[in-house]
């Protein structure tokens, strides 16, 4: 698994359900959403972390349609950043590193 190759400890949720579930019960750095899950997608699943969890955790759709990225849907979403599949695990490791350290330089100056 390519998280494995960045040294990154990972839970994995089959549907929005288990992955809200798994933010209830855990501490998370950052979240890899796949935006075509079952049941609830990527898109509803953000939007209820955001709005009954209220959290702000760093959310990155994974996607393997291009055009996500460009689309009203993703660009109102609540979600961080996105990274189309395929993808090198550099490009995730960049992406992961930026939003880790923003979350973590805006926790300090609220604190």
């Amino acid at each position: 698994f390519m998280l494995k190759k960045l040294d990154a400890v990972a839970d994995s949720a089959m549907n929005g359900d288990e992955a809200i579930e798994l933010l209830v019960r855990n501490d998370y750095d950052v979240v890899l959403m796949d935006l075509h899950m079952p049941g609830m997608d990527g898109f509803a699943t953000t939007e209820y972390i955001r709005s009954q969890l209220h959290n702000n955790i760093p959310i990155i759709a994974v996607t393997a349609d291009i055009f996500v990225s460009e689309s009203a849907e993703y660009l109102n979403s609540e979600m961080n950043a996105c990274i189309c599949k395929p993808f090198e695990p550099h490009h995730l490791e960049e992406i992961i590193v930026n939003l880790v350290k923003v979350e973590t330089l805006a926790s300090k100056k609220a604190g």
